[in-house]
């Protein structure tokens, strides 16, 4: 009887170690590959033409959440969106990367509690990250960085931060230099945060963040927190003392500030005090698609107003399908209404979507924009050169 018992709880113990190695080991790739998707539609041929304006392009993309996953970034991936040699074959030549900290368990477009259990902390354990990311959202916006920082430096040259004008200046040069000599052009990468809450209610851990490289931020995520209201939120308020001061702060910096995920009313309030340009980073427009977290027409008016520009996603909830067509009919909309100098790319890559192809691919959106009868100059402007332009005066100090 002993030695059954004793067999008994060896294939316990079995047992629970197999579970805690297929936890640690396997869960956060199964996560990521449930989450970050390609849809398979059939996509349109890519001509000849359009593959050739495509190679000659500044091509910038505002938001990738590929930081959030335990993937090597130089090294090409079978799962996910995107990587760096990804982004080389895709032309890139500057990706801001998001540090997305929290994420409510059931989040959904239409409210979330800021109460409600996390999605991330069990993501930040399995995937064995330093364990004062556990408990402070903070650190993982630290450890974001840190994760980036590592990437450039084992890249050889290849993966370039940007935090001032100048490293952008460089970086263009550099790209312009390695194609006359037909060697690899290297990718720039910018850190953003995807809601501020990083900043556990403190303004001057502001600092802290700017210090590890941080150069674009939006206020809200999907709840409610210290500094405003999200459209995603219970309350769906406009901006706190606290969302005021560090708008102010940020523009001091060279922070730029993104209204992605903010409720209507901060979007105004945002729009109302910026003394700078803003950028909306992800999403899309509710004339196109009528979702509570995309654009107005006169909120896009508002964003022009500041000198902005507005990222077009390529998921469902951006533009109501993944088709490369509905990516140019919401980027001819912000064309038609405020303008080609406020549009801009943003793929919201590796951010829980589902799209119609990794950022390999993105010679779709060229052929899409040559198809609804952009001009060139109109392409080179959307793919990269208005992000560019804002970029280059918000990382400027005041």
């Amino acid at each position: 009887m002993r030695k059954r018992r004793g067999s008994i709880w060896t294939w316990v113990y079995f047992g629970i170690f197999g579970l805690a190695a297929a936890f640690f080991l396997l869960g956060p790739t199964l996560a990521e590959r449930s989450m970050n998707r390609i849809s398979g539609i059939e996509l349109p041929e890519v001509s000849d033409e359009a593959r050739a304006l495509h190679a000659s392009l500044t091509i910038v993309d505002l938001h990738s959440d590929t930081l959030l996953w335990d993937r090597n970034m130089l090294v090409g991936a079978s799962r996910g969106h995107m990587d760096v040699p990804r982004l080389m074959r895709g032309n890139v030549a500057l990706q801001v990367f998001s540090s997305v900290t929290k994420s409510p368990r059931g989040q959904n477009y239409d409210s979330n509690s800021s109460e409600a259990a996390d999605n991330i902390t069990p993501l930040v354990i399995a995937q064995m990250q330093p364990i004062e990311t556990w408990t402070s959202l903070l650190q993982r916006s630290l450890f974001h960085a840190k994760r980036l920082d590592q990437a450039a430096a084992g890249s050889k040259g290849v993966l370039r931060k940007i935090e001032t004008p100048a490293n952008l200046s460089y970086l263009l040069t550099a790209r312009a230099a390695a194609e006359r000599q037909e060697m690899l052009k290297p990718v720039g990468a910018m850190l953003s945060i995807e809601g501020m809450h990083d900043m556990d209610g403190d303004i001057a851990n502001l600092d802290r963040l700017y210090e590890a490289g941080f150069r674009m931020a939006s206020l809200t995520h999907f709840f409610d927190n210290q500094l405003a209201g999200s459209m995603h939120g219970e309350a769906k308020g406009g901006l706190t003392d606290l969302g005021r001061e560090v708008i102010r702060a940020m523009e001091a910096r060279g922070m730029i500030v993104d209204i992605a995920h903010c409720s209507h009313t901060c979007v105004a309030e945002i729009l109302a005090m910026a003394t700078r340009p803003v950028v909306s980073s992800h999403g899309g427009v509710q004339a196109t698609c009528d979702v509570n977290r995309n654009l107005t027409d006169e909120e896009l008016r508002g964003v022009a107003a500041t000198g902005g520009v507005v990222g077009i996603g390529y998921w469902e909830g951006a533009i109501c399908s993944t088709e490369p067509a509905d990516i140019a009919r919401a980027m001819k909309h912000v064309r038609d209404t405020i303008g080609i100098d406020h549009v801009a790319l943003g793929s919201d890559y590796d951010g829980s979507t589902e799209v119609a192809f990794d950022t390999a691919g993105l010679v779709h959106v060229t052929q899409a924009l040559m198809d609804a009868g952009f001009s060139e100059s109109e392409i080179r402007a959307v793919m990269g050169g208005n992000a560019l332009r804002v970029i280059k005066a918000g990382l400027q100090p005041k």
